[in-house]
């Protein structure tokens, strides 16, 4: 996995590109009021929000560190969320109580039709390479956006939920390192490791999965959500990765792309109980009314892998790409 500060990615409309020409120093400051009209869930809008929010983790090769609290951003940041979290507010179906959001995931489908189904079953070497490259512009960052909860927790639910990432980072040992156990798939599957290397190659579809984690971490008001975002990954992860590290193995994907999904089948199926039982518990313990906002950050989640997962399938059962930008070959992966 490479440490260099990644690329910026070629603009995706007026907005996206008013950010990115600021964030280079070429353009004016971005001007906030197209956000309130611009589409919630498009690439424009989603791009742009992504630029502003890489600007907390790893920054932009040619883009000053000091801007990550530049005022300016701040308020197109501010509008772009906005426009983003009203729509999702309008989009979210949330169940009356908290046990019910989370029993919802404890029950899956009878008909199996979503992406981990497919690629178990029937996906080929070249879809597990895309769904790769779009995973990777989460995975590569694993568990940071949902760190920015830390220090907005108190007792019970702060000492698991730090327990959990704990585990994340892979427990004080660099090389299990979820974020690097992913570099190690990516490398088994031929792709490159480099943070950020395949964000031209991500929809908005994608990148709302990962933007809502940072909306949600960034705001101390939202740390509810994160919570109920952070308890539907974990609920919902162990099956699924199950699933997906029989995909690596049909496929001939490598060890390395089989182990990180078997790993996660192990760890979250732990992690599931310590979220639910201390850390959503804890939370509410301590901040009942916060309820109504863990059952949105679980449905929110939902809502997003839906869209994403219903937009794969679609390019892939018609058998085309789903990426933005066509995927290089590589020598020792057949394609």
């Amino acid at each position: 996995m490479e440490h260099q500060e990644p690329r910026l990615p070629s603009a995706r409309g007026p907005l996206s590109a008013d950010v990115r020409g600021y964030l280079l120093g070429t353009g004016p400051p971005p001007d906030p009021a197209p956000a309130a009209t611009a589409a919630p869930y498009g690439d424009d809008l989603q791009l742009a929000l992504h630029l502003c929010y890489e600007l907390h983790y790893r920054g932009f090769a040619g883009v000053a560190d000091d801007l990550e609290w530049d005022p300016e951003l701040l308020r197109m940041r501010a509008a772009l969320e906005d426009r983003f979290l009203t729509a999702l507010r309008a989009d979210t179906p949330v169940r009356d109580t908290v046990e019910e959001a989370l029993g919802d995931l404890l029950v899956e489908p009878v008909d199996g039709t979503g992406v981990s189904h497919f690629l178990q079953d029937e996906g080929a070497l070249w879809q597990v390479r895309e769904y790769a490259v779009l995973r990777s512009v989460y995975h590569l960052k694993e568990a940071d956006p949902h760190a920015w909860v830390l220090p907005r927790l108190r007792g019970r639910a702060k000492a698991a939920m730090a327990a959990v990432e704990f585990d994340e980072y892979g427990g004080g040992r660099a090389e299990r390192v979820h974020a690097r156990l992913f570099a190690d798939l990516m490398t088994d599957l031929g792709l490159d490791t480099t943070y950020g290397r395949y964000l031209d190659a991500a929809g908005a579809d994608t990148l709302a999965t990962v933007n809502v984690m940072s909306l949600l971490g960034l705001h101390r008001a939202l740390r509810g959500a994160l919570v109920g975002h952070f308890a539907a990954v974990e609920i919902t992860s162990s099956p699924g990765s199950r699933r997906l590290a029989e995909a690596m193995r049909r496929v001939g994907a490598g060890p390395a792309a089989a182990f990180f999904y078997d790993e996660h089948v192990a760890a979250d199926a732990v992690h599931e109980q310590v979220v639910r039982h201390e850390v959503v518990a804890g939370l509410l313990a301590e901040e009942p009314w916060l309820a109504p906002d863990v059952a949105f950050g679980v449905a929110v989640t939902t809502l997003l892998e839906d869209r994403l997962g219903a937009r794969l399938l679609a390019d892939w059962r018609a058998g085309r790409s789903a990426l933005r930008t066509p995927l290089e070959a590589h020598p020792s992966i057949p394609t």
